[in-house]
């Protein structure tokens, strides 16, 4: 592997096909504006260390409104999310350049809207650096940084694996293993180690809870994750102390979950938080209570508080949109302290008049609830949660989202015709939304047998089973392997709720 381009991070095998919404700029207002903090008008975005693209390639589709850069310095993953953008008819400028070289283009313009997934706690403090200044010279005033990272404390207790897998695979493994051989071994390795009963393990005994976590996950995701040199979860206060030098200044969690003490915190713990008046130490301390892992946050380059007419105002004109059949609409939320209710009183009217998958403002919800008792703070507080869990998405105007109409439905079909041999990517582009919605490989298989004359489930079943059994695959159902038409059965019963709750959805959307 060489080592003169890399700088330490892994390149043997490439990163898996995420989407993240919080990349998706037109999703950052709401959260913005639900802690009363001024939210931009985006024209210019950037993704830096943007992996298999799937994230920028997405949105470049869906947001005509918005120009698109970014960067990931391996090749090949450049190259695939050029050419998905290529093939859905969009524009972006992406490149395969390291951090330093990019950062110093000359073509690149400011922007409103700079976003890095994961990739901080992953890098050198040179690079880090790079990024900082970046930042201070190319995000515009009032500007939103997306920063997610690896946190303190939450990976206390782990960072000691992580430090044994990557010096096993340092000095025992075999240049011949690659990098997920290397992984596999470190992990049986490690497993065998703490079978030992090593004091380690004793003073933390969640260590084999989690190394049993870890080896059920993706082997992709684990190279990246753990096996690159730089590895530097940080306390928010670090984080803070970094990006001072950028002016930015921390503006809310994009995880809106987050930001409902009453989920996460006893009484108690919100309590004492709220006593706290400096943000850094507040921050801080709500990473304790939960013992965080893992922060998506929003900053701003000017952070502007909204008064409190600005803030009702503001939200009134934004437009929610539904993107969650009505069969799969939560009745609880979970949250650290563990799961809650979700009032019938307060959810059901919202769902009521959502239940088209059109978008509708917030001003119509409020109206709509007007005469139920339900009072704007806690439809806020409703709208909070149903955007941490998906639910609902912040939709594009009627415009962009007809100007983008043909080219998400180009990168749709792209991305159906890979998951006719592999299903590693489980998302589609919706024009309504501006970026991704959720989309397993079969409800693609069903969508492209649809589009391909398929009258029905039966048609959209068949087209699906033809496929899986001219490549020697099956399903497995229950842990077990199905055998000849089970096959069949079992896909005409999916695709058959498929037609029912999700293609309605789907066809709302824009899919």
């Amino acid at each position: 592997m060489s080592t003169e381009w890399n700088s330490g991070y892994v390149t043997d095998v490439n990163y898996t096909f995420g989407y993240y919404g919080e990349l998706n700029p037109l999703r950052c207002r709401l959260p913005l504006l639900m802690v009363g903090r001024h939210a931009p008008k985006i024209e210019n975005a950037c993704e830096l260390g943007f992996g298999q693209g799937l994230s920028v390639s997405i949105h470049a589709a869906a947001q005509p409104g918005i120009n698109w850069y970014g960067t990931d310095f391996n090749p090949s993953q450049a190259a695939f999310a050029s050419e998905m953008v290529r093939l859905a008819g969009a524009d972006a400028k992406l490149y395969d350049e390291a951090f330093a070289e990019f950062c110093n283009r000359q073509d690149l313009p400011d922007f409103d809207f700079i976003g890095l997934h994961g990739i901080w706690t992953w890098i050198s403090d040179a690079n880090r650096g790079v990024l900082v200044d970046f930042i201070r010279r190319k995000l515009r005033p009032g500007g939103v940084l997306y920063i997610s990272y690896n946190t303190l404390p939450g990976w206390s207790a782990s960072a000691p694996i992580r430090h044994l897998m990557k010096r096993h695979a340092d000095v025992m493994g075999a240049p011949g293993q690659g990098i997920i051989g290397q992984t596999d071994a470190a992990l049986g390795f490690i497993d065998q180690f703490l079978a030992l009963e090593p004091l380690y393990a004793k003073a933390n005994p969640g260590a084999a809870e989690r190394l049993k976590q870890v080896k059920g996950q993706d082997r992709k995701y684990l190279a990246h994750e753990y096996m690159n040199r730089d590895w530097h979860p940080m306390y928010f206060a670090d984080m803070e102390n970094w990006l001072g030098d950028a002016k930015v200044g921390f503006a809310s969690s994009a995880h809106t979950l987050d930001n409902l003490y009453e989920l996460n915190m006893t009484p108690q713990q919100a309590e004492f938080m709220r006593g706290v008046p400096d943000v850094s130490l507040r921050e801080t301390i709500r990473d304790y209570c939960v013992n965080q892992q893992f922060r998506r946050d929003y900053w701003v380059r000017g952070v502007r508080a909204l008064v409190g007419h600005e803030q009702v105002a503001a939200m009134r004109d934004e437009r929610v949109v539904l993107t969650t059949a009505q069969p799969d609409l939560p009745k609880t939320v979970r949250g650290v302290l563990g799961e809650a209710g979700l009032l019938d009183a307060i959810y059901e009217p919202i769902y009521e008049l959502l239940l088209d998958h059109k978008p509708h403002t917030i001003l119509e919800l409020e109206t709509h609830l007007g005469g139920k008792n339900v009072s704007f703070a806690q439809l806020v507080s409703a709208l909070t949660i149903l955007l941490g869990l998906g639910v609902i998405q912040p939709a594009a105007s009627d415009q962009d989202a007809a100007k983008a109409q043909a080219r998400t439905h180009a990168m749709n079909k792209a991305i159906s015709r890979r998951s006719l041999s592999v299903g590693d990517i489980g998302h589609f582009a919706s024009p309504v939304v501006g970026g991704g919605i959720s989309a397993p490989r079969f409800h693609q298989l069903f969508w492209l047998g649809k589009q391909s004359g398929g009258q029905g489930p039966a048609d959209w079943a068949q087209f699906a089973w033809s496929l899986l059994q001219a490549q020697g695959q099956s399903l497995i159902k229950e842990g077990a392997t199905l055998k000849g038409d089970d096959n069949l059965t079992e896909l005409k019963s999916q695709a058959e709720k498929w037609g029912a709750h999700t293609l309605p959805v789907w066809t709302a959307l824009g899919v």
